[in-house]
């Protein structure tokens, strides 16, 4: 992978592209409609506290994603109503200033930084960074999060686009209760894998911009 060094950071080319063009998952890609471009100054200013903090930055999920000894600690990411801060194990952290928000209902290892405002960003910069250092201390103690059994099976389908798609897992996590579930029957009626997979896919991105099953539909357009 292509990496270059700026300012004794290694910084990755591929991020650079993202800020420019977008993230490329939807029809909005390289459009002004596209959430990276909502929030350019958030994200660039989020870029360099992290940097700033020694993880190694990647490209993973079509986002950017920094990483502590190949363990992935947390995606800079863009939504349509505030730029963030993703933490893998958020659920672990102390959150000794209460501003980590749980994206969904069902999240139970993921939580959020959120901003809409460069300037409280670089207000908040120490704080950030002391997240982002205990987030560190998480993965070097080896910490694992303690999952709760889903009331709603999921299809395996589904939990592999989960398990695999971090940006997916992270759109599908902030729907709300009533939508996870209607997409979540909905997945689970066929009987074959690949037509599960077929509706999954004709859904991603419906998910990634945070619509229902029928939101489409109701609102008059099919």
């Amino acid at each position: 992978m292509l990496v270059l060094a700026v300012d004794q950071k290694i910084v990755n080319p591929q991020i650079d592209t993202y800020l420019a063009e977008g993230c490329g998952r939807c029809t909005y890609h390289a459009t002004p409609m596209c959430k990276v471009h909502l929030w350019p100054q958030e994200l660039v200013e989020l870029r360099r506290i992290v940097l700033d903090c020694g993880l190694q930055e990647e490209f993973k999920w079509s986002q950017p994603c920094y990483t502590f000894q190949n363990k992935n600690v947390l995606i800079v990411t863009a939504f349509k109503g505030y730029a963030a801060v993703a933490f893998f194990k958020g659920s672990l952290l102390k959150d000794t200033d209460g501003i980590l928000i749980t994206p969904g209902a069902s999240s139970q290892a993921g939580r959020q930084l959120r901003f809409t405002d460069v300037g409280k960003i670089r207000d908040m910069e120490s704080v950030i960074k002391a997240y982002i250092f205990e987030a560190i201390e998480v993965e070097k103690a080896g910490l694992q999060v303690k999952f709760k059994k889903n009331p709603e099976p999921i299809p395996p389908e589904l939990q592999e686009k989960l398990d695999t798609d971090y940006s997916f897992k992270m759109a599908f996590e902030a729907l709300t209760p009533g939508r996870q579930r209607g997409y979540i029957l909905h997945f689970s009626q066929p009987k074959q894998s690949k037509t599960r997979l077929s509706r999954i896919d004709k859904c991603v991105d419906k998910i990634l911009k945070g619509e229902g099953l029928n939101d489409r539909y109701k609102a008059g357009n099919k």
